[in-house]
């Protein structure tokens, strides 16, 4: 058994995504036609079964994602159209709704019906058995119609609780219809795990030949938890939303339920290598939907695997196992060591070796306590991993700085007439010579910003292709008014790498200039290691 606890592959379970779907149900987010058949195409490379498209007919969006999607030859997937039963006293081959899932010409259709009995009758007041026949001829219907149907029972588990007998009758109803697939529904997300697990053995005593499946919401934050409990108790289909996007607390998240189950419990969700791309989809689906990723999420977090205490790191470099549950390369992550001022002389060291820079145990101590120095007055390494790039590389005898500033200034104002203005002057060493410019901006920083570029363009031509992609700042002590320090985080780019740097100090400006100033002599660094096609310069992973 290797050290993740995996014996090979297992049995299949079912991966369905609904991302697409109940994920963009959550609070502050929205796709488009395009992001959503972008994010299928990489749920289809990541070898997922099941990606439900949308509601058909519910928006002009989900029409034209089911209309542009039906000609995409995908290779893994298959597309689901989601609705619901049929409308009470209302028969399923007149029901608009139903016909609008026939329209949508996927292979398979995903409707959910009631089961809980409170909801029969008070939500869709009709009687229990009217929502029997629901649920039974809408499954029947889209059978005739050559679709496959899974079965979703909403709010299985709060209507089990409330009458265990009905709830199954329900899904007798769906299976006497012909669903291939009953889906199990935590609706409300409230059940817990030895619930759920205890509810799908019942369910699979009482319908022995049944598939049984779960969609779990995450209100009760057990989402995934329940999701596993579910496989273990013999569901093989797995309903979920990518970084547990959904309404309310979320759906169950299919960024740890896929590893959780083929590396904890030995069963095979994705094709050979899937796996591998979970990281990278994680990151891409967040940014199509335009939300920060939630770096401390288990296995994909860019934090899931960031060791920080010295004693961890000290005991990593000997037994990576020791402080790692898995290997993260198996979901497309990486080990990471954070520098900070809890660190140890290892984290230094072993910061050097990920970054490729030789560093003595000498000099590893002396970066150390710099950066105690520096952290103590503000600054903070663990997000600009250029700034500790830097700070290692000048400790080196032999290391060179290629530009100095010498002096700076900057200042703001209005015209008479005129609107605001920002100027900034700045006096660099480049070598022998000193350069004096002054640039123009939005801002003082933006205008400094432009001048130590001028000053540099005639010496180092790439810094034109380096550009400031974000700018954060933060006051770290409140309670001191306007001498409060600040924090700048800067995070850059080039047509080749992404990097981040830091400054600190009581002055906004001097801060900012700090970070620039490491944003400029790291980029250089990348571009020199670059040309001179040696091993490339450090690369700090943003």
């Amino acid at each position: 058994m290797s050290k993740n606890g995996h014996n090979g592959p297992g049995p299949v379970v079912e991966i369905y995504d609904t991302t697409l779907r109940d994920g963009t149900q959550m609070e502050g987010m929205s796709l488009s036609c395009d992001d959503k058949l972008r994010i299928a195409g990489h749920l289809d490379s990541l070898g997922v079964t099941f990606v439900e498209g949308g509601w058909p007919g519910s928006n002009p969006k989900d029409v034209e994602f089911f209309e542009r999607a039906k000609d995409v030859a995908w290779k893994n997937i298959t597309v689901t159209a989601f609705g619901s039963t049929c409308r009470a006293q209302l028969h399923a081959e007149d029901d608009p709704q139903l016909r609008t899932l026939v329209a949508a010409q996927t292979a398979v259709c995903t409707i959910f019906g009631k089961t809980w009995n409170m909801h029969v009758t008070e939500v869709l007041r009709t009687s229990l058995e009217e929502n029997l026949r629901m649920v039974e001829q809408s499954v029947a219907f889209l059978r005739q119609n050559d679709r496959r149907v899974i079965y979703d029972a909403e709010h299985f588990f709060d209507g089990y609780k409330a009458d265990s007998e009905y709830a199954l009758e329900t899904l007798r109803a769906a299976a006497r219809g012909g669903a291939e697939q009953l889906a199990l529904c935590d609706t409300n997300g409230g059940s817990m795990p030895w619930e759920v697990e205890k509810m799908i053995k019942a369910v699979r005593d009482a319908l022995p030949d049944a598939r049984v499946g779960i969609h779990a919401h995450n209100d009760g934050e057990c989402g995934v938890a329940n999701s596993v409990a579910a496989v273990r108790a013999g569901a093989r289909h797995v309903q979920g939303t990518i970084n547990g996007y959904g309404e309310r607390c979320g759906n169950a998240n299919l960024c740890s339920i896929i590893p959780d189950v083929e590396l904890k419990l030995g069963f095979q969700c994705l094709p050979e290598s899937g796996l591998e791309q979970l990281y990278d989809l994680a990151h891409f689906v967040a940014e199509i939907a335009n939300l920060n990723p939630n770096e401390h999420a288990a296995y994909v977090g860019r934090s899931a695997f960031a060791h920080k205490g010295g004693v961890h790191v000290s005991a990593i470099r000997r037994h990576p196992e020791s402080y790692e549950h898995v290997d993260p390369t198996l979901i497309g992550n990486q080990s990471r060591v954070v520098v900070s001022e809890l660190s140890g002389r290892s984290n230094v060291l072993s910061k050097a070796e990920e970054l490729g820079l030789e560093v003595s145990s000498e000099n590893g101590g002396r970066v150390l306590e710099k950066i105690k120095e520096l952290e103590a007055k503000g600054f903070a390494y663990e997000a600009a991993e250029a700034s500790v790039a830097l700070l290692m590389a000048r400790h080196q005898p032999d290391y060179e700085a290629p530009f100095e500033v010498l002096d700076f200034q900057a200042g703001v104002g209005r015209r008479r007439g005129g609107g605001m203005f920002a100027e900034a002057t700045v006096k660099v060493q480049i070598g022998d010579e000193v350069v004096h410019t002054a640039g123009e901006g939005n801002g003082p920083v933006s205008a400094l910003d432009s001048a130590l570029r001028k000053a540099l363009r005639p010496f180092f031509p790439e810094v034109a292709d380096m550009q400031l992609s974000d700018y954060k700042v933060r006051i770290l002590d409140g309670r001191s008014g306007t001498g409060a320090t600040t924090r700048v985080l800067i995070d850059s780019q080039s047509s080749h790498d992404t990097w981040s740097t830091v400054g600190a100090s009581s002055n906004i400006i001097e801060a900012s200039l700090q970070a620039l100033i490491d944003s400029i002599e790291y980029g250089l660094s990348l571009e020199r290691a670059r040309l001179e096609k040696q091993p490339e310069a450090p690369v700090a992973r943003t």
